[in-house]
């Protein structure tokens, strides 16, 4: 049906196991039709079908597979994809309480190299791969047909998309976005929401259940809002009753931001704080002792090779909140780097307890919401750890 890819004898195990990746060194031979970007049937040495996927040969994960049985990869199978993936989130979020979500996660869906989140009746997609990136006119038509968005909006932007040959893109394909941006609803909290100007797809939209969590542990509590972004955590921490609430965020922008979500929940931003400043930097020199801590830092540990600073940077910033900590108080942490696992994000903890000679409890062990499944055969789906402690 299509070229085909032949592996290594032995190599063929994680693609038996519906691992959706082959990496570049597992490739024994090609047929002379495979290009980067085109849809190729994957073999084992002794000519058995494994499934089908789309190859790439400047990454060293050559071969992204898309279906482990003899399927023809076209709008029908990405309209079934979609659908099904759309279907799933309609019923998670039926009470209307939150319209704004990830409708499809890649891998975890079982669609390598696609994102798409919906923010109230706009779309935003990303595409990280060569081999979707085909395929975007046809992604584009079966969400304008299936969804009705008043408007779709790409942004595949970022490193992975460079390693795969590619230019960033930011753009509008269809429909009109509000000028002031999205206002979209979330457990009931509203929040103003830029796509084009704002980080990854717009929102942070995998740290729903934990936003919700801190409105529910705040009360009379005063609060400190890490890596603040638009004030997610805050709004929530002031919404469930916080005394007064701290965000700390290097972009200006974020933070005026931050101040308007304030305003569109009927909280008074001026009875709040805000501090445009380096978070390493914040800590270390702030004195102020808080009830509670939200720590939601980007991702220090992008590759492998990143992983030594990125256990210095989650210790520091741990170290010196448990420091500001009241006794009985409040720890949120967070880590979305998928290269540290949870047992090692738990002893990153533990070392900075150690060293800031707190006794500390933890209370909860917090996974990435529904909207954003973990593939059981493709564990880097699994990424979001947010531990909650208690600090004496």
């Amino acid at each position: 049906m299509h070229p085909k890819i032949y592996l290594k004898p032995g190599k063929d195990k994680p693609v038996l196991a519906h691992h959706h990746w082959v990496f570049s060194g597992a490739i024994m031979k090609k047929d002379p039709e495979v290009v980067s970007g085109g849809v190729v049937d994957v073999y084992s040495s002794d000519h058995k079908y494994l499934g089908t996927g789309y190859f790439n040969e400047l990454t060293s994960i050559a071969v992204r597979m898309l279906t482990f049985e003899p399927t023809q990869i076209d709008g029908n199978f990405l309209w079934n994809k979609i659908y099904r993936a759309w279907q799933m989130r309609q019923k998670l979020f039926a009470d209307g309480g939150t319209n704004c979500y990830r409708v499809l996660f890649s891998e975890g869906d079982f669609l390598p190299g696609l994102i798409i989140d919906r923010y109230d009746n706009c779309l935003v997609i990303q595409i990280q791969t060569l081999g979707i990136d085909r395929f975007r006119e046809q992604i584009l038509e079966i969400l304008e047909v299936m969804m009705k968005p008043a408007a779709i909006y790409e942004k595949s932007e970022g490193a992975a998309r460079q390693e795969e040959g590619l230019e960033s893109v930011s753009k509008l394909h269809y429909g009109t976005l509000p000028e002031r941006g999205v206002i979209v609803g979330e457990n009931g909290i509203r929040y103003l929401v830029d796509i084009p100007g704002g980080q990854k797809t717009g929102f942070f939209l995998d740290q729903r259940d934990n936003r919700l969590l801190i409105r529910q542990i705040s009360r009379g509590r005063l609060m400190l809002n890490c890596f603040g972004y638009t004030g997610g955590f805050a709004v929530n921490a002031a919404s469930g009753g916080a005394t007064r609430t701290v965000s700390v965020e290097s972009s200006a922008a974020a933070l005026e931001l931050t101040r308007e979500n304030f305003r569109l929940n009927q909280l008074d931003p001026d009875a709040h704080g805000f501090s445009q400043q380096d978070v390493f930097q914040f800590l270390r020199e702030d004195d102020t002792r808080y009830d509670l801590i939200v720590l939601d830092p980007p991702a220090f540990a992008k590759r492998q090779s990143s992983l030594s600073a990125a256990y210095r940077g989650y210790k520091d910033i741990n170290l010196n909140a448990m420091k500001r900590l009241k006794s009985g108080g409040y720890l949120l942490s967070c880590s979305c780097s998928y290269y540290i696992d949870q047992s090692s994000f738990q002893k990153i903890l533990f070392m900075a307890a150690v060293d800031a000679g707190r006794e500390v409890q933890i209370l909860g062990k917090l996974p990435q919401p529904p909207d954003h499944p973990i593939n059981i055969f493709h564990p880097e789906s699994e990424y979001l750890k947010a531990v909650l402690c208690r600090v004496y």
